[in-house]
């Protein structure tokens, strides 16, 4: 096995993430197979139990695994699917070593840091490298591992330390460190300063690991007087100092390590060049091209309880982008905090409202994502009651779906105090219902979470129609409550139908308004497995519902066109 570990330094969020997930797209683009690890210096047991606000959004598995959202990088640009051991917590590794020291599995020894915790660090990661993610059988060629935070963060000495005994055993040629810098220009000097990453780089080196190649994150592309200068203070040589200036999109990335020649250096250092053959990025190249070369756009409303963090919807982001690009557009999204919405805002903040309002009546479509608590939600259920009578484009996902049914239960069944048991367990009509296996006393991973498979109630749906499956499919879930089974069928004689049930036939997955262009909702999170040239399908066709296309895409698509 090859590793390349991905580090930071300087400042935390220069897009570690983008670059590892970069650096292997590139690597595969070479014919190698390439696997990836996030490693994340948190106590944490995963990502599950933290607030968008404080971490971004959670990225879900297909085996149910609540992980980082950089693995959600890593699986859109590598077209794979990685499991839960693909994210390294200290949460993890010190309960892998606490059960066993319990179990007496040490033998009476004193449990240390060294070697117990790097021990354990090191047998995870050789372990989840060895593990396929591509589909093919056998491990992969290469694993790209991502270092979270900053080199000379505490929380992250144990893992500094593993790697350098990683590094040890593996010997020279199989082991290839690219440090992520920072390379600032001020304002009044006007000059790239290099002296951050100087002392970056010695602190790394302090513990034990010397880069081989500097990612340096720049707002314009180095000088090379610059270059010339890491590489005499950091010994690195020029042709290993690589540069990510600020780009129009992300998918340039790889297109600038491969003008880099990156590809070669790295190949060169892990002695692959053998194997290797000459990377073949057309397919991002005109992605990258296409997107640069767009002039119209869709406006879309995300109504959302997190809109002060994009990264909380990022996901939700890319499969927005994925599907207009399909369509030959650019998204243009308003956030719209759902509780401007409401009309206690009216009179605290009666702007915030206006401007909110003004937003959603002017989207070509509204989408409402998924959350957790009480804060936004009547804003939420005005939106889709707007979206519902005014025939706009709607896509609830998650609790955006959960939405719909209440907004649904009130103004059309007739409930007016219908409601989710998750912001009333006093409702007299509980249309959204605590799931039977759920906890109330433990957060983490008690929810329901990964793939699960919803069958279609009818070849006629629209959604099977999209999936161009007309029996089942298999999406990712993550949610405690779920639509009240026992009241379904009061929804679907007013037209309000459940055409995607799981294989017990009581859980509700998908709805369709037949009376509406496109309202629809789903429990899943279709926007884990959207993927740039394979945008997901109910996304898909809330774009073309949005420019009035879908109608003649389903045409086509029936026809056998596409």
């Amino acid at each position: 096995m090859k590793y390349v570990l991905v580090t930071g330094g300087v400042v935390s969020g220069l897009g570690k993430g983008v670059t590892a997930s970069s650096i292997g797209v590139v690597l595969k683009a070479c014919g190698l197979r390439v696997t990836s690890i996030k490693i994340d210096p948190y106590l944490n047991m995963d990502a599950g139990t933290m607030s968008p606000f404080e971490h971004g959004e959670v990225f879900v598995l297909d085996d149910g695994g609540e992980v980082d959202l950089d693995l959600g990088n890593y699986e859109r640009f590598l077209d794979v699917r990685l499991t839960r051991d693909n994210n390294i917590t200290t949460g993890k590794i010190f309960q892998s070593v606490l059960e066993k020291e319990r179990r007496g599995d040490y033998l009476g020894k004193t449990v240390q840091v060294v070697p117990h915790i790097t021990d354990a660090i090191k047998n995870w990661i050789e372990t989840v490298a060895a593990i396929p993610v591509d589909g093919k059988e056998g491990p992969a060629d290469v694993c790209v591992i991502e270092l979270g935070g900053t080199v000379g963060d505490i929380e992250s000495m144990p893992f500094i330390e593993a790697l350098r005994q990683l590094l040890f055993s593996v010997e020279p040629n199989n082991f290839c460190l690219i440090h992520v810098s920072l390379i600032p220009v001020l304002g009044v000097v006007g000059e790239q300063k290099t002296k951050p990453t100087q002392h970056s780089v010695r602190e790394l080196r302090a513990l034990g690991l010397t880069p081989h190649f500097l990612a340096c994150r720049s707002a314009q592309p180095l000088l090379e007087s610059t270059r010339q200068k890491l590489s005499q203070f950091c010994h690195v040589s020029v042709g290993n100092i690589l540069n990510i200036h600020d780009v129009p999109n992300i998918w340039h990335i790889p297109l600038l390590l491969r003008n880099q020649n990156a590809h070669e250096a790295i190949l060169k250092h892990l002695q692959l060049m053998k194997v290797a053959k000459t990377p073949n990025l057309q397919e991002w190249t005109e992605r990258a091209k296409i997107f640069d070369n767009l002039s119209n756009s869709v406006r879309i409303a995300m109504v959302g309880k997190y809109v002060g963090l994009t990264d909380s919807y990022l996901s939700v982001v890319k499969a927005l982008l994925h599907a207009c690009i399909s369509c030959s557009l650019k998204p243009d999204i308003k956030w719209i905090a759902a509780s401007d919405l409401e009309d206690d805002t009216a009179n605290s903040k009666p702007e915030a409202h206006a401007t909110a309002w003004e937003d959603l009546k002017n989207a070509a479509c509204i989408l409402v994502p998924g959350g957790f608590g009480d804060r936004g939600v009547k804003g939420m259920i005005l939106a889709a009651k707007y979206a519902r009578e005014n025939k706009v484009p709607y896509l609830g996902i998650c609790l955006g779906m959960q939405i719909s049914v209440i907004e649904f239960a009130q103004n059309i069944v007739g409930w007016e105090h219908a409601n989710s048991t998750e912001f009333d367990d006093q409702t007299p009509n509980p249309v959204v219902i605590f799931m039977p296996e759920g906890s109330k006393t433990h957060m983490g991973s008690t929810m329901r979470l990964g793939s699960r498979r919803t069958l279609f109630q009818t070849p006629d749906c629209l959604m099977a129609k999209l999936y161009h499956n007309f029996e089942y499919v298999d999406e990712r879930h993550r949610h405690r409550y779920e639509v009240n089974p026992d009241v379904v069928s009061n929804f679907e004689e007013r037209g309000l139908k459940f055409v995607g049930r799981d294989e017990s036939g009581k859980r509700m997955e998908i709805l369709e308004l037949t009376s509406h262009p496109y309202y629809v909702g789903v429990q899943f999170h279709p926007e884990f497995k959207s993927r740039p040239g394979r945008p997901s399908p109910p996304f898909l066709g809330f774009i073309l519902a949005a420019i009035g296309q879908l109608s003649s895409f389903l045409q086509n698509s029936q026809n056998g066109s596409l």
